[in-house]
């Protein structure tokens, strides 16, 4: 009965009970959590590694970031802003050995995980939906402290009040600062 009754309850209520996603630890990074719908641990130095794409033609959402290894001795990180795909890396990276370690199986083209909604239209293998809300990357205080970082591992570099993004593309770092 109690079962029955706490089913119901959470039927009733499911709606108006809505969650962010912290990885790493119950802490996470941003001071204010109303804004943020995905954030990370500061614990440890790490970075998140964005997915290897061999074939972006039918990438059309905006907001798309990939690790872009259509040509494989010329690997970029890249967002896409909904006409054209805007580069992250500045110079290429051959990430052909990284490549050889990936699964040889393709995902379920209909498979997706959506995180601050039930549905969306929108194309992704991680699909955050908020109009009110935002994903903190992963935050360290230096890309030296990252130990072998992957291909396509993007971090947000602290230092003080200078943030930089740090983005590596398999050779080198990128930085992009605000």
């Amino acid at each position: 009965m109690k079962k029955l009754l706490l089913l119901v309850v959470l039927i009733t209520c499911k709606n108006h009970i809505s969650a962010q996603v912290i990885f790493g630890d119950a802490v996470g990074s941003a001071a204010d959590k109303t804004s943020v719908l995905m954030e990370f641990s500061t614990a440890g130095n790490r970075g998140l590694i964005l997915p290897y794409v061999t074939d972006k033609t039918a990438i059309t959402t905006a907001g798309s970031i990939i690790f872009d290894a259509s040509t494989a001795s010329a690997a970029k990180a890249k967002y896409y802003n909904g006409t054209a795909w805007i580069d992250l890396s500045v110079q290429p990276a051959n990430a052909t050995s990284y490549l050889t370690i990936q699964p040889t199986a393709r995902e379920n083209t209909n498979s997706k995980v959506i995180i601050g909604s039930n549905t969306s239209s929108a194309d992704g293998i991680l699909v955050l939906e908020s109009s009110s809300k935002a994903m903190v990357l992963p935050i360290a205080t230096s890309y030296q402290n990252i130990i072998n970082p992957a291909p396509g591992t993007m971090v947000l570099l602290s230092n003080g009040p200078l943030k930089t993004l740090a983005v590596y593309n398999g050779e080198q770092w990128s930085f992009w600062s605000y």
